[in-house]
C-alpha cells in the first residue's frame, strides 16, 4: 500500500499534492462555494483512503456520494473532461473503479438503520437536540440520575417519557435532594420530545444499537469500507443531523483505544454542512466538540469538515484542521470578502501566489491546497487541479442501492427493532402493582365497612324482632279470647282447690262425726283452698 494519497497537481503535472497517511489524522477542511467541486474532491479523497485500507464515514446530504459504490463509465457525460484533467496532471494510473460501500439511514429507508440508546446519547447532547435551556437541561440530568439510581434502562423515547413522568410524581421529594424539579420544566421537556417525534427522531433511539466495529472493517481485497449515511431527508431536521454526527464522533472517541500516531488512520470522518454543528451550540457543547476534535486523532480518527464558508468553523476548531483544500469563494458581500481574507491567512505563504486574489479566480475542479508533509510542517499553498474520481459521479438508482444493502456484510443485523424490558415497562409494572395494592386495600376497607354495617343492621333487626315479640305477647295477653280463657281457668282452679282442700281436711282432721272440732276443720279448709287456688291460678 502507498503511504500517501494523490490529491492533484498543477496544470502540466508540476507540484503534485500528496496527503500523507501518517498525517491524515491531523484533520482537514474542504471549503468552497456551491458548485465549485467540493463533492467531487471529497469523493476522490475517500477513494484514496479506501484504496489504502482506511475505512471512511461520510454524510451524503445530496445523494451524490452514493456513486462511490459504482465504477465510472466512459459513456458518462463528464468522461471527456475527467480524462483530460487526469492527463493534464500526469495521473497515468487513473482508471474507473468502484468502492466497497455500506449504506446507512437513520430512518431505515435507504440503508441499514442507525440507532443508539437514550442513555448513550446522554443529557448534554440530548438537551441540545431538544433545544432545552439551562434549567430544563438540569432537570433532564436529574431524570438520568434517577434512572441510574433505580436501575432503569433508558433505551428509547418512551423510556425517557416514562422517567420524566415518574420524576414529575416525585417532584417534591427530588427537589429536596437535587434542587428545584418543577413540573413546568418537565412539561417543557415532554413537549420538546413530542416535537422530536414529529421529526422522526424516535427512529434514532432503540436497539440494536450501532456497533462501531461495523464501521471499521475492510473488504476481502484489503480496501477500507466506505460508510455512507443517507442524509438528504435528515437535513430537513438540521439539529438532529448535527447532534447525530457529534454523538458518533463522541462514541468513537470514548470507545476506541489510544494508539498515538499510526501509519494510517483507522477511520476518516467526513462532516458535510459542518456549520450546522456549531449553529446555536451552547458553550458546554462547543467545548465538547473542541475536546473531541483535539483528542480523537490519538485514537486513529481523522475528521474532515466540509463547508461553504471557512469562517463557519470556530477558531478553536479551525486551528486544528491541518490539511486544507480551498475551492473558489465569491466576494460579493462584506461577509464574503471577510471570508476570503480569513481563508487566505490560514495557508502557508507561497511567494508565487496571491492567495486572496486566487481564491476568487479558481476554476471548477481547481483548489488551493496545503497539506501536512511527512515532517509535520504544512506545504506551501499551491493552485491544484483535483484528481478526477474513479467511481460514478452522481447518485445510484434505488434498485442498485437496494441490491447493495441486501448483499453487504451487515445483512439483517439492524433490521428488526428490539424492545426489551426497560424503564417504560418497569415503571408501568410498578404503577400497576401500586394500583393493584391500592385496589386491594380499598377492597379490604370496603369489606370491613360492609361487615360493620351488616353487623349493625343485624343487631338492629334482632332488637326490632325482640320488640315485636314482646309487643305480640302483650297484644295476645290482652285479647278477649285470652281473657276469657284466663277467667275460666281461675274459676276452675278455685273450685278444684276448694274440693281438694275439703278432701284433705277430711282426711287429716276427720269429720265432725268423729268428734273433731268443726271450727278447726273450717279454718284449715279455708287456708288450704287459698293455697291450692293460688297454685292452680299460677
Amino acid at each position: 500500500m502507498a503511504d500517501s494519497i494523490f490529491i492533484g497537481a498543477s496544470d502540466g503535472g508540476a507540484n503534485p499534492q500528496l496527503l500523507n497517511l501518517k498525517r491524515a489524522n491531523r484533520h482537514g477542511l474542504i471549503a468552497g462555494a456551491t458548485g465549485t467541486g467540493k463533492t467531487v474532491t471529497v469523493q476522490g479523497i475517500i477513494e484514496g483512503f479506501s484504496a489504502a485500507g482506511v475505512a471512511c464515514f461520510v454524510a451524503d446530504v445530496k445523494g451524490d456520494l452514493s456513486g462511490l459504490a459504482m465504477a465510472g463509465s466512459p459513456q458518462a457525460k463528464n468522461h471527456a473532461a475527467f480524462a483530460e484533467r487526469a492527463a493534464a496532471i500526469g495521473d497515468t494510473d487513473w482508471a474507473y473503479a468502484d468502492m466497497p460501500v455500506q449504506f446507512w439511514d437513520l430512518y431505515g429507508e435507504q440503508g441499514h438503520p442507525v440507532r443508539t440508546t437514550v442513555s448513550e446519547m446522554g443529557p448534554l447532547m440530548l438537551a441540545r437536540l431538544l433545544g432545552l435551556n439551562d434549567v430544563q437541561e438540569g432537570v433532564l440530568t436529574i431524570a438520568f440520575h434517577v434512572a441510574d439510581q433505580d436501575g432503569l434502562l433508558l433505551l428509547d423515547l418512551d423510556d425517557l417519557q416514562a422517567i420524566l413522568a415518574h420524576c414529575a410524581g416525585r417532584a417534591q421529594e427530588l427537589t429536596v435532594t437535587f434542587g428545584n424539579v418543577s413540573k413546568q420544566s418537565i412539561g417543557a421537556i415532554q413537549r420538546a420530545l413530542l416535537q422530536l417525534r414529529s421529526q422522526g427522531g424516535e427512529h434514532f433511539f432503540g436497539e440494536p444499537a450501532l456497533d462501531l466495529a461495523d464501521f471499521l472493517r475492510t473488504d476481502d481485497r484489503g480496501r477500507g469500507i466506505v460508510n455512507i449515511l443517507a442524509a438528504d431527508k435528515l437535513m430537513a431536521s438540521p439539529k438532529l443531523y448535527a447532534t447525530f454526527l457529534l454523538w458518533l464522533l463522541s462514541e468513537l472517541f470514548e470507545t476506541l483505544p489510544e494508539i498515538g500516531d499510526p501509519d494510517r488512520p483507522k477511520l476518516c470522518f467526513f462532516f458535510d454542512e459542518a456549520h450546522l454543528l456549531f449553529n446555536d451550540a451552547p458553550e458546554a457543547l462547543s467545548k465538547k466538540i473542541e475536546q473531541v476534535v483535539r483528542l480523537i486523532r490519538s485514537k486513529g480518527v481523522g475528521v474532515y469538515f466540509i463547508t461553504q464558508n471557512p469562517i463557519d468553523i470556530p477558531d478553536t476548531v479551525a486551528g486544528q484542521l491541518n490539511n486544507r483544500i480551498q475551492h473558489k469563494l465569491n466576494a460579493f458581500t462584506p461577509r464574503d470578502q471577510a471570508a476570503v481574507r480569513s481563508a487566505a491567512q490560514t495557508f502557508r505563504a507561497n511567494p508565487g501566489i496571491d492567495v486572496a486574489a486566487a481564491i476568487t479566480e479558481l476554476r471548477i475542479g481547481e483548489a488551493l491546497v496545503s497539506l501536512l508533509q511527512p515532517d509535520g510542517s504544512p506545504s506551501p499553498v499551491e493552485r491544484t487541479l483535483i484528481r478526477p474520481p474513479r467511481s460514478r459521479v452522481g447518485p445510484i438508482t434505488p434498485a442498485e442501492r437496494a441490491l447493495l444493502v441486501e448483499t453487504d456484510a451487515i445483512g439483517a443485523k439492524y433490521d428488526t427493532l428490539v424492545d426489551r424490558e426497560s424503564a417504560e415497562e418497569l415503571l408501568a409494572a410498578k404503577t400497576a402493582e401500586a394500583a393493584a395494592a391500592a385496589a386491594q386495600t380499598r377492597a379490604a376497607d370496603d369489606a370491613e365497612k360492609a361487615a360493620a354495617v351488616q353487623a349493625k343492621d343485624e343487631a338492629r333487626a334482632a332488637k326490632e324482632a325482640e320488640r315485636a315479640r314482646i309487643a305480640e305477647e302483650k297484644a295476645a295477653a290482652n285479647s278477649p279470647w285470652n281473657k276469657a280463657i284466663t277467667s275460666a281457668t281461675r274459676a276452675a282452679s278455685s273450685s278444684i282447690g276448694r274440693q281438694v282442700a275439703n278432701e284433705i281436711g277430711k282426711q287429716v282432721f276427720g269429720s265432725s262425726r268423729r268428734g273433731g272440732s268443726k271450727a278447726s276443720g273450717g279454718m284449715v279448709g279455708s287456708l288450704l283452698r287459698g293455697v291450692l287456688g293460688g297454685l292452680f291460678r299460677g
